[in-house]
Formats: structure tokens, C-alpha cells, sequence
């Protein structure tokens, strides 16, 4: 059993009708939050949402910047990786008529958002939402799984490599070698391999959710020369979860489950929420589940959460500055979208009240 001395929470940060949205993306680009696209309700006829939002959690400023002025354009069900901590790179997802496998890049610096232009040897994937886009290195991206019907599924690879040049603007897609199973609102986590000696040599990108059942995929596996890693500084957020863990009972992987969020720790993964599948009632959960990655395969550990308040689907969790944010996400009832940017507290029970 685990010590009853830590609990752990979503503690509210900022509230803000501009940060009310699900099947968003947000991603931490110098020392900001910056949320892009999304949806303002369940609502599939609904068009996606094309604003830039900045949030910056020192000084708790907002920034909101309109389509106009940036070149933006509708875009949910996306995913989108920083690059240079300057760059923001979206990939796919559904603009209010299809989906689409486009690449679209924002510039920090002059918040304007640029089309890449797709190189004439790209083979590109039908299209995409509910995808996962993983960055490899400033060049290289891998995108897992899409939305789709079964047919479709097996027709169209499921794993691609992705090529950008943000100086040429410039990109194309490479059907990768491995397949996974198909899955759509699922997490991707680039995390170390260790081998029989427990010592890492490699990478690979491991698959969570987006199908019934607890099986995870491994996507692919590079070595550590072929990476370009950058691990957010988060010491005190890790001692945390090595504390909130120690003594719990192992688990399995999250079960029949989607769009959950998912973020890396130190060498933990920490994942939250979801929408549970093949139920009809009570679907969205608030569970958080850990994964140790420090020995072996990795060893997984769930919290279940007493705060019906906080369950969440379709949301966004992002690191920055030792603090691991959730923004937005649909709330209890499925359809309503919450906006909220709450951080992940861990705390003695005895501070609490």
C-alpha cells in the first residue's frame, strides 16, 4: 500500500475563458505556454478554433493573438512538436471540412504562423487527427496512428517518419519499416531502452491507449546518436513522484482509454485523465497513472483521484519549469470544456485543509 503521508492534486492556477478548449495542443516555448487550435464544445459540427494563446505562469499574463494577425487557420484533433524553442511545428489534424496531413509552423519570435511546402518525394498518410507526433531531432519527426475506419487502418501505414526544414520550409513524409496497431487519441513517449544489463543504450517510442485493452506498441527504437533529446530540468516535480510512488503496489498500463494526456518527468511518465472506451455512462476519469522507468521495462503505478471536479478528456499537460501544468480538456460532463490551467501538486496530507 502507499503512504498515506502524500496526496496529489490539480491545483487551480488561472482561470480564463480563452483557455476553455479541448483536442488543443500546448507546448512550452520560451518559458511560456502557447496553445494553439482546439475546440470550444463535443459539438463535431463545430469549426475548429484558429487563435494563438500565450500564457505565461511567473507573471500570469495572457496573451491572445487573433488569426489575422498571425496567419493562423482552424485546426483541432492536431498534434505539434517546438523546435529550437522558437519553432512551433503542427501536424494534421481536422480544419472544420477533413483531415488533413498539412505542416504548419509558428515563429515565436515573429508570431506568424507559415505553411511548409510538401517536397515532391513526400508519400503522405491519408490524413490526420488523433494522431501523435513525436520530435526525433530539429529534423525529424515520427507521427503514430489517425482516426479512421478498420478498412483505412490496414490500408494506410501506421507509423511515419517526417522530415521538416524550417529553413527551407520545407517537408515530407517516409512510411517507417514498423507498424502498430491502429489507435487514435492515444500517447507517445520517446523513453529510455534499457537492455538485460538495466543499462540504456537506446530509445524507443512507446504507445499507450487510443484502443481497448492494456497492450502498449513500441513504434520505433534509435540510439542515443541519432536523437537530439531535451529533457526540461524538473528536480524537485521528480523527487516528488519518486516519493508519491514509493512503497505502491505495481499496476498495469492505463486500460481502455483515449485521449489522455501524457507527459515525461525525469524518468517518469506521468499520464492523466482520458475517455473511457466502450462505456456509455461516466466516460471521462481523472485518474493518474505513473510509469518508473528506472529499472527494466518500466513498472507502472496508478492513483486513482477522489475529485470528480477534475476529470478530463481531449486535454493538454505540458512541463515547464519544474511544474507540470493541465490546460483545458473536456470537463466532467464530456461536453464542456474546462478553463482551467491547473498544476500537479504533491504534498503532505497534514499541509492540506
Amino acid at each position: 500500500m502507499c503512504s498515506a503521508d502524500l496526496i496529489w492534486d490539480w491545483k487551480p492556477v488561472v482561470q480564463d475563458e480563452l483557455f476553455a478548449r479541448a483536442f488543443h495542443t500546448c507546448n512550452a516555448v520560451d518559458g511560456k505556454l502557447l496553445i494553439y487550435g482546439g475546440v470550444k464544445s463535443a459539438n463535431a459540427k463545430e469549426m475548429p478554433l484558429s487563435d494563438t494563446v500565450f500564457f505565461n505562469p511567473l507573471t500570469r499574463s495572457i496573451e491572445s493573438l487573433s488569426p489575422a494577425e498571425t496567419r493562423a487557420v482552424p485546426r483541432s484533433h492536431h498534434d505539434a512538436v517546438v523546435i529550437k524553442d522558437r519553432w512551433l511545428c503542427a501536424v494534421g489534424g481536422w480544419d472544420g471540412h477533413k483531415r488533413v496531413s498539412s505542416v504548419r509552423c509558428f515563429d515565436a519570435e515573429s508570431k506568424q504562423w507559415t505553411d511548409l511546402a510538401e517536397g515532391p518525394s513526400s508519400d503522405p498518410p491519408v490524413g490526420l487527427s488523433s494522431h501523435s507526433c513525436t520530435r526525433i531531432s530539429d529534423h525529424e519527426l515520427c507521427v503514430v496512428g489517425r482516426e479512421g475506419g478498420l478498412r483505412m487502418q490496414r490500408r494506410y501505414g501506421s507509423v511515419y517518419t517526417l522530415r521538416i526544414n524550417i529553413i527551407t520550409n520545407s517537408f515530407w513524409y517516409r512510411e517507417a519499416t514498423t507498424r502498430t496497431a491502429s489507435r487514435a487519441g492515444h500517447t507517445a513517449m520517446l523513453l529510455p531502452d534499457s537492455g538485460k544489463d538495466g543499462k540504456g543504450t537506446s530509445y524507443k517510442l512507446l504507445i499507450v491507449g487510443g484502443r481497448e485493452g492494456t497492450e502498449t506498441d513500441i513504434a520505433g527504437r534509435w540510439s542515443a546518436e541519432k536523437l537530439q533529446i531535451e529533457t526540461p530540468h524538473a528536480p524537485k516535480l521528480t523527487e516528488k513522484l519518486s516519493q508519491l510512488i514509493e512503497g505502491c503496489a505495481p499496476s498495469t498500463a492505463p486500460k481502455n482509454v483515449r485521449h489522455q494526456s501524457c507527459s515525461v518527468v525525469g524518468p517518469f511518465a506521468v499520464f492523466c485523465g482520458g475517455e473511457h472506451l466502450g462505456k456509455t455512462r461516466d466516460i471521462i476519469c481523472n485518474d493518474l497513472y505513473v510509469l518508473d522507468t528506472r529499472s527494466g521495462s518500466g513498472i507502472w503505478y496508478h492513483f486513482p483521484c477522489s475529485n470528480p471536479e477534475k476529470k478530463r478528456a481531449g486535454h493538454r499537460t505540458c512541463l515547464l519549469d519544474d511544474h507540470l501544468y493541465l490546460v483545458g480538456g473536456l470537463g466532467p460532463d464530456g461536453k464542456t470544456p474546462s478553463a482551467e490551467i491547473c498544476e500537479l501538486a504533491i504534498q503532505l496530507s497534514s499541509a492540506v485543509g
